[in-house]
């Protein structure tokens, strides 16, 4: 049985015979079996432990021998730290305070949100009524308590608001008054009632 220096069984550790030139493997409660002979070397490699060794006697003539291995742990703990892309900390603060032009897109993007809290604050252009209000606040009050001690929710990046937005605005959502669907006027034709001779 192969265990570690807190007696607990390790798994997964390779067992290589030197002359024969065959491997097992150890199973979850530490057991493993190998064919060998007097005078082989067997090899023990685990990821994590010291490699350890043990040699066979050349005097040994039982069919079977019990073979308990204990692995000594070769992990060197070492301080955390924080590997960043640039060589010194003052390359870092650099490129971070450094100006970057805006990118048309989210400037385009921010115009666009600007409108619409400037058309939702008008209130001739959009009038609001108390369910939609308190149905606003019950949105706000849940998304407050969905996102405590987290960032707040970016809508923008998702699709099931965008889905809820587009919805919306082919139900009238921005709309003041009932849409009425302008009546085409009819052509009349006039007939030719001139007579053939």
């Amino acid at each position: 049985m192969i265990v570690n220096t807190g007696n607990q069984p390790v798994p997964g550790v390779s067992v290589i015979s030197k002359k024969l030139r065959r491997g097992a493997v150890s199973e979850r409660t530490g057991i493993y079996s190998i064919t060998s002979m007097p005078g082989d070397t067997v090899f023990f490699r685990a990821l994590g432990f010291k490699r350890y060794h043990t040699i066979i006697p050349e005097s040994f003539d039982s069919r079977h021998c019990n073979v308990d291995i204990m692995l000594e742990i070769d992990t060197i703990q070492i301080e955390e730290i924080t590997i960043l892309p640039w060589k010194t900390y003052n390359e870092f603060l650099k490129e971070i305070t450094k100006e970057r032009p805006v990118d048309p897109i989210i400037e385009n993007m921010n115009e666009n949100l600007a409108s619409i809290y400037v058309a939702i604050a008008n209130e001739s252009s959009l009038k609001v009524s108390p369910e939609a209000g308190y149905r606003y606040v019950m949105e706000q009050n849940f998304s407050a308590m969905a996102t405590r001690n987290q960032y707040p929710v970016n809508n923008l990046l998702n699709p099931f608001a965008w889905a809820k937005f587009i919805n919306g605005v082919k139900h009238g959502l921005f709309k003041n008054k009932k849409y009425v669907k302008p009546i085409k006027p009819k052509v009349i034709k006039k007939r030719n009632n001139s007579s053939d001779n």
